[in-house]
């Protein structure tokens, strides 16, 4: 398996200690990661399987580096490509818009052509509204730090043993 690119922001609390979670499942030979908030196009283009760490922020949003990055990948195509997203959300402290950016970053990568892996169903969250959800399954992994610190690991185990099978 060629490496993965795992890009997530390497100053952020929650979204780091699922990266190292993920890099450890993993192994680290086959994940190389990158802080997407000093990421190049030209590092994102080297890579053909990703992993991105995207929180989301505020009412719903994707956090500024994201949305300072996402522009240099604008003229691009993603065809070809294939992404697991993971996010963290605070369920209950922002209901309305639980781990929104997981969302946002799938319509994105869609948009250019990108394929996306690592759907997770949407049992055990409480919550009112999500772009992250189709149908019943996330199009990613949500994380609630806030709520539910004890499953953290847990998911995030199964989720790289889905998404190892689903990225071959």
């Amino acid at each position: 398996m060629s490496k993965i690119g795992l890009f997530y922001s390497f100053n952020t609390k929650n979204t780091s200690v699922a990266a190292k979670y993920i890099q450890e499942a993993f192994g680290t030979k086959e994940i190389e990661a990158i802080n997407v908030e000093e990421a190049t196009e030209e590092e994102f283009e080297k890579f053909s399987k990703f992993i991105l760490g995207v929180p989301t922020w505020w009412d719903g949003e994707l956090p500024n580096y994201w949305d300072e990055f996402l522009p240099s990948l604008e003229e691009g195509s993603m065809k070809g490509k294939t992404f697991a997203i993971y996010g963290a959300g605070d369920e209950l402290g922002y209901p309305e818009n639980f781990v929104d950016a997981i969302g946002l970053m799938a319509d994105f990568i869609e948009s250019k052509d990108g394929k996306i892996i690592g759907h997770t169903p949407n049992k055990g969250y409480r919550f009112d509204a999500s772009k992250a959800l189709r149908g019943d399954v996330f199009v990613g992994l949500p994380l609630d730090f806030d709520n539910h610190t004890d499953q953290v690991e847990t998911k995030i185990k199964d989720w790289v043993k889905q998404i190892a099978k689903e990225f071959k």
